[in-house]
């Protein structure tokens, strides 16, 4: 069965990815860098990786064909796609082979805008809708999984 690797620390959608592994009986890995609460569960495991970067490549490593990595890290996101992993942002965005180099392009502009003071503040705040968008992209990812490796 394939695995559902949380990169945790800033996530806003753990209780939801939960909610969705039992209905799916999906593995799931939270992969923090620091002691967070996971539910009491045979599914679910915490991961705990300290140091700079260490969530970052622990997930990169593990994270394989038709895993799902849920992130919202763009460097990150990079690297599962490289391993044929599903990766989603919280917000319920795929990222893809097609349009992930534009989305690490866009991160370095960003970057330099704020850094200028063109641009303050990073993304909004999450939503209902995002929420939403994120379950149904969560769900539509997973029965192509299962469709794909029966």
């Amino acid at each position: 069965m394939k695995i559902i690797y949380i990169d945790a620390d800033a996530c806003p959608v753990k209780d939801e990815v939960y909610r969705v592994a039992r209905r799916y009986e999906m593995r799931v890995r939270v992969v923090a860098r620091t002691f967070m609460h996971v539910p009491a569960h045979a599914l679910f495991e915490l991961v705990e990786q300290a140091g700079f970067g260490a969530v970052d490549d622990w997930i990169a490593e593990q994270a394989g064909v038709g895993d799902i990595v849920v992130t919202a890290d763009i460097p990150l996101a990079a690297r599962c796609l490289e391993k044929q992993a599903h990766v989603l942002d919280p917000k319920g965005n795929a990222f893809t082979e097609n349009d992930i180099g534009a989305a690490l392009a866009m991160r370095e502009l960003m970057a330099e805008l704020r850094q200028d003071g063109t641009v303050k503040g990073g993304p909004g705040p999450m939503t209902a809708r995002d929420r939403s968008r994120f379950l149904s992209r969560l769900d539509e990812i997973i029965n192509a999984i299962r469709r794909a490796h029966p």
